[in-house]
């Protein structure tokens, strides 16, 4: 007997001996429901979106997180019902258990339903108000069609039209608020847990951002405390540890120590770069305190998630003030969580790239570092001894990371201490000493430079760097981007969109130059110029493959360029490049290519803003060699990317999601994946207990396909063998009948489903006939829906009852729905009557052979699917044709309105599902060939 605890699947997922998530019960109803939305960093980052309804938290993953553009509509996977105790859960999920990773309390609140909760829930159309922190107004959650089975239903999350909405080109909230909303003193308590409520015995604590207690219902004080005390007595087993790196109540100094150089043997960039090398220590005392003991620092348990301070883009040095300077690192900014024995590498975006990095992560973990956050950059050093940006590619591309060094500029936590409001020249101390134990240099210090910021940029430039960052000495850690930091290069350089691509000329190969883009303040896509330089021969083989796989024939620029022209293509990859300046009209002068970035979505790339210091009075420094820099060889070229990040979709692990099956579109496996997944709820019927066979395409829909029906070769998880009674002298027939046996399909590739006319109950008696219109050469569209009405008038002669769909290619499905009663010679038989009749009655419009020369300027109905064994693409079925149309069931009204048999694709099926489902009585049409075969003869 099924369980009737809402929460048993939840607690059946989950060892609560292992993970710290609440085990919970279901709770009686309250006036005040809450809702609560976390982030949750497991191996792909999402949005847990959760409802409190019924006694517990009905709940859904949202991929991209909530959107407060209403054209955005966000999918949300229905997952299992949480207990109301996890709403206040922040924690880390140790690895190997359900949802291993970080997860966070993003926004929480109360919620308020638009009509019945319950009725909507059920119904799939549930409709509310939030008010929350960070999310307000109209919401709505909606069911995508799914199977009856489906353990995972498809839904969609949509922000309502209202004074709280706003466009996507002009606010992200999931990129602007990134943090936890559980933010307060430690120990001090909330109200209730849900806001709004009234304070009661079960009322429990509003943890703070940085310090997580392990009891819901201790105070987060007690929780710090108790934490340290933990860490204090691991620190004496680690043994002798970085000067100044304990947590302790006493002030002791110990000497910081600058961490020794590591030789090259050449004067390294870094010493080069600044007129001296500044020791890393506060001027007032030359020593580095404790971490408790410095200005500033509070004590706190290291929080889940940081996101990084940011600098501002500025013209000129300022003249004064307490500023330092970094070297400007050609790379991808890095934060590490240091968690005793447990380290993790995020990048500026939340996205965990821990298994990319696994030889950074071994160093840190060696260093045996007290618990805390370290903030730097990850680069690989080219041959000059600076870095190289193509290199870094190259690095992640061909999976050669031991390349990468991390080079660590801040530390905002350590050993429970909250550093942020520590002023920078205190912080770096402290980090100085931290960092001196490092046992390689794949971990290293970045050091810091005395003089003027216009002399130290003027060095660097000429060195080749890229540029500075100069940072106030008395300045505190924000997670914004802030003045107090700033950047300064020695040439213009920002990631661009490219758009599209010229023919190469003369002796070149691949492309001739990438067309670049961006978008402006209403995140319109406009024309920024074109980049012609920094490419080699691997480079141009690598750019073009990935061009041609995302070609499209109309430009995706809001308004198309009169001097710009050539291969438009989608809007998707991101180009690092330098230039000299901008012209009046917006377009890059003297470009150099660096690589593709893979760190940056191309939605979020616009023209970086400069902004003017106060003090930023001096004049620009000139530019020297390092104004623009060389065009790359081998070793700074983008190589083939290394597709090993996968996607997870209703618990079906997608491999190369990114992977183009589609040239001609740009649709990728994930898309295809994606259709599936929304219309698993409409195919399933029409496959489950039917033989089914496979049109796989491993290589996309241009090259070779496989034709697979029977079970001997392909393993596809999930996916049904039949009993081989049913087809004895070859092997197993096949049947999908879940989701999963669905989805694992598309993640092997399969892009069609064609199903036999009859089903395992009664394999020989077929329960359906089929007629394929397919038009010959030379035929409109408009020949061809007067045909389906000639054959559906035919067949209401008959006193058959038929329904139509689109093939997903140039034609047109008739299928006639039957009781199980005759053979399969019988049916066949009937329907080549039928089409012979048809033929004969309008010769004009029907050819009764199949030959491409019987019908040129006809139609031939296709009666051979309704012999034993073949089998027609299913309604709903995606086709292997460039488009990727769809199999979609119409109504006989809509027939005059078809635009053609590939209208639906797996893009727009969407639109078709919302309307009334006009198969609706398929199921429930009962009749037989008798009455039919005596009026045709």
């Amino acid at each position: 007997m099924a369980s009737t605890d809402p929460l048993s699947a939840y607690k059946k997922m989950r060892d609560f001996t292992l993970t710290p998530e609440p085990a919970g019960v279901v709770a009686d109803k309250t006036s005040v429901v809450s809702f609560v939305i976390q982030k949750h960093a497991a191996r792909n980052l999402h949005y847990d979106f959760r409802l409190e309804l019924d006694g517990t938290l009905k709940s859904w993953a949202v991929p991209k997180g909530p959107s407060l553009d209403p054209s955005q509509k966000r999918m949300a996977v229905h997952v299992e019902d949480h207990p109301l105790a996890y709403g206040s859960f922040e924690g880390v999920i140790p690895p190997k258990q359900y949802g291993a990773g970080t997860v966070i309390v993003w926004d929480r609140g109360t919620w308020e339903p638009v009509g019945d909760p319950q009725e909507g829930y059920s119904a799939g159309k549930l409709k509310f108000k939030l008010h929350g922190e960070k999310l307000n107004g109209g919401w709505a959650l909606v069911r995508i069609r799914s199977a009856a089975n489906e353990r995972q239903e498809p839904w969609l999350l949509i922000k309502e039209r209202d004074d709280y909405a706003r466009p996507a080109s002009e606010y992200s909230v999931v990129d602007a608020l990134p943090d936890s909303v559980l933010a307060g003193a430690a120990g001090k308590r909330a109200e209730s847990t849900k806001p709004g409520g009234k304070t009661g015995t079960n009322a429990s604590p509003k943890i703070p951002a940085d310090a997580i207690a392990k009891d819901a219902d201790a105070p987060a004080a007690a929780a710090a405390k108790a934490d340290a005390k933990s860490r204090s007595t691991k620190a004496k087993a680690r043994g002798a540890r970085a000067a100044g790196g304990a947590v302790g109540e006493s002030d002791a100094t110990p000497t910081a120590a600058k961490p020794a150089a590591k030789s090259t043997g050449r004067k390294s960039a870094a010493k080069s770069a600044g007129t001296t090398a500044r020791k890393s220590v506060p001027k007032r005392s030359g020593t580095a305190p404790a971490p408790a003991g410095l200005a500033g620092a509070k004590r706190s348990a290291i929080p889940l998630t940081l996101s990084p301070q940011l600098a501002t883009l500025v013209e000129h040095a300022p003249e004064g003030g307490d500023w330092r300077y970094e070297i400007k690192y050609d790379g991808y900014r890095l934060l590490a969580r240091i968690d005793d024995d447990a380290v993790h590498l995020f990048t500026r975006n939340g996205n965990d790239w821990t298994s990319k990095m696994r030889g950074i992560a071994t160093v840190l973990q060696k260093m045996q570092l007290a618990p805390g956050w370290l903030d730097g950059e990850v680069v690989v050093m080219g041959a000059n001894g600076t870095p190289d940006f193509g290199a870094l590619q190259n690095a992640f591309d061909d999976a050669h990371t031991e390349q990468l060094q991390f080079f660590v500029f801040d530390i905002p936590y350590y050993d429970g201490v909250d550093l942020r409001g520590v002023a920078l020249i205190e912080r770096r101390a402290l980090l100085a000493s931290v960092m001196r134990n490092a046992p390689s240099e794949r971990v290293r210090y970045s050091e810091d430079f005395e003089g003027k910021g216009s002399d130290v940029l003027r060095n660097a430039c000429k060195l080749g760097l890229e540029g500075v960052i100069g940072k106030r000495g008395d300045s505190e850690y924000v997670s914004r981007r802030s003045p107090s930091w700033i950047k300064l290069k020695c040439s213009q350089r920002q990631e661009f969109v490219i758009v599209g691509y010229s023919d190469p000329q003369g002796s070149r190969t691949g492309i001739g130059a990438l067309l670049l883009g961006m978008h402006d303040a209403a995140g319109k896509l406009r024309y920024a110029g074109r980049v012609g330089t920094g490419f080699d021969t691997r480079t141009l083989a690598a750019l073009k493959k990935k061009l041609v796989a995302l070609a499209v024939d109309k430009s995706p620029l809001f308004e198309k360029p009169k001097d710009a022209q050539g291969n438009w293509v989608k809007p998707r990859l991101v180009a690092e490049i330098s230039f000299a300046e901008w012209t009046r009209d917006g377009k890059v002068r003297h470009a150099v290519f660096h690589g593709l970035r893979t760190d940056k979505p191309a939605e979020a790339i616009t023209r970086e803003a400069v902004a003017e210091l106060p003090e930023a009075r001096a004049p620009a420094p000139a530019r020297g060699a390092g104004a623009t820099a060389p065009a790359r060889g081998a070793s700074g070229t983008p190589g083939k990317r290394k597709a090993d990040d996968a996607a997870e979709i209703g618990g079906v692990r997608v491999s190369h999601p990114e992977r183009v099956i589609d040239a001609s579109t740009g649709l990728t496996k994930l898309d295809l994946v994606n259709y599936y997944a929304r219309v698993a709820r409409n195919i399933l019927p029409h496959l489950v207990r039917r033989p089914v066979s496979l049109v796989r395409a491993p290589a996309g829909i241009a090259q070779q396909l496989f034709f697979q029906k029977h079970g001997d070769t392909l393993k596809i998880p999930a996916l049904k063998q039949l009993d081989q009674k049913y087809d004895p002298e070859h092997p197993p027939l096949l049947e999908i009948d879940s989701v999963e046996a669905l989805l694992g399909a598309a993640q092997m590739n399969v892009v069609e489903l064609h199903t036999w006319n009859s089903t395992t109950r009664n394999i020989d008696k077929p329960d359906r006939m089929t007629f394929d219109l397919d038009p010959g050469e030379g035929l409109d569209w408009p020949q061809m829906i007067e045909a389906a009405q000639l054959v559906h008038a035919m067949l209401d002669e008959l006193g058959l009852r038929s329904f139509l769909k689109t093939s997903g290619g140039k034609g047109l499905h008739i299928v006639v729905p039957l009781t199980p009663r005759d053979d399969w010679d019988t049916v066949k038989d009937f329907s080549k009557q039928v089409v012979e009749h048809m033929a004969a009655v309008v010769p004009a419009r029907f050819a009764a052979k199949s030959g491409p020369r019987n019908r040129v300027g006809r139609i031939y109905i296709d009666y051979l699917r309704n012999g034993r064994g073949a089998t027609t693409a299913t309604a709903f079925s995606a086709r292997a044709r460039p488009g990727m149309g769809v199999s979609m069931p119409c109504s006989w009204k809509e027939l005059t309105s078809l635009t053609s048999g590939a209208q639906w694709t797996i893009v727009n099926a969407h639109e078709r599902l919302e309307l009334e489902d006009p198969w609706s009585d398929y199921s429930k049409t009962k009749q037989t060939l008798v009455a039919a075969r005596k009026k045709l003869g």
